[in-house]
């Protein structure tokens, strides 16, 4: 039987990337995935990639900073789904610049998007999970959150504030038989990634003991493996996925 069979996950930031290859991996799992993404092209390309490995799809184009977005979309997806066993809270972005030039705009698009959303999403979904004594909640962070980065202190911060939220959340969910771990992705192959000029590149590498950049394949079946039945007894962790960067 496949790990994820009967089981339906929700994966914000699934247009692209990190957030793409996890639906992809939990579809060939045996899950039906619900697809958010800020826009609805993108939701609906990677619903339709679900689809075709013969798993059900919805896609929804949710902001989610926004709290009455949140909601609605929350509740149409349980009315849809008919409930939810996996979130996996992935929407991220970057507004990258020294703090002493940041602007507050800067600064709150990133805080806004990474940690305000994941807490929305969390919180829009938590009475559906404590309701049913189940659920997998699964945070991506990133190693920026541990060691911190010049030119991304808002980043840092986001994701620092997401490894908290998943240490308590973890705490307060854990008796009710739900579980919240956090992936921290190292340097992945991204779109965020593929700007970086050859020489950023080169210096990154000398970083990392396994000498190469990451694959939004290597975070998925991280997910896969926090999402399934052999991570039953892991919650409150931080999985660091970096090619041993993070030591």
């Amino acid at each position: 039987m496949s790990s994820l069979a009967n089981q339906v996950a929700v994966v914000t930031g699934a247009g692209r990337g990190i957030g793409r290859a996890i639906a992809l991996q939990f579809a060939a799992a045996g899950a039906d995935v619900v697809c958010v993404s800020r826009t609805a092209e993108n939701s609906a390309k990677v619903a339709e990639e679900v689809r075709a490995t013969g798993r059900r799809a919805w896609a929804h184009a949710v902001d989610v900073a926004d709290p009455v977005a949140v909601s609605a979309a929350a509740e149409q997806i349980l009315a849809e789904a008919g409930k939810v066993d996996i979130l996996v809270n992935n929407a991220g972005v970057t507004r990258d610049g020294l703090l002493m030039r940041m602007s507050d705009a800067d600064w709150d698009t990133v805080l806004n998007t990474n940690l305000r959303g994941a807490f929305l999403v969390t919180k829009a979904f938590s009475r559906a999970f404590l309701k049913q004594r189940s659920g997998r909640i699964i945070n991506i962070a990133s190693v920026i959150g541990l060691i911190g980065n010049a030119g991304q202190c808002n980043y840092a911060a986001s994701k620092a504030g997401l490894i908290g939220l998943t240490k308590s959340v973890a705490k307060e969910f854990g008796s009710r038989g739900i579980t919240c771990n956090a992936i921290a992705p190292g340097f992945i192959e991204t779109d965020m990634t593929a700007v970086l000029d050859d020489k950023l590149k080169e210096g990154l590498l000398k970083q990392i003991p396994l000498g190469t950049l990451g694959q939004s394949d290597d975070i998925a079946a991280a997910a896969l493996y926090l999402a399934g039945p052999g991570a039953r007894y892991v919650t409150g962790q931080v999985l660091t996925v970096d090619g041993g960067m993070v030591m």
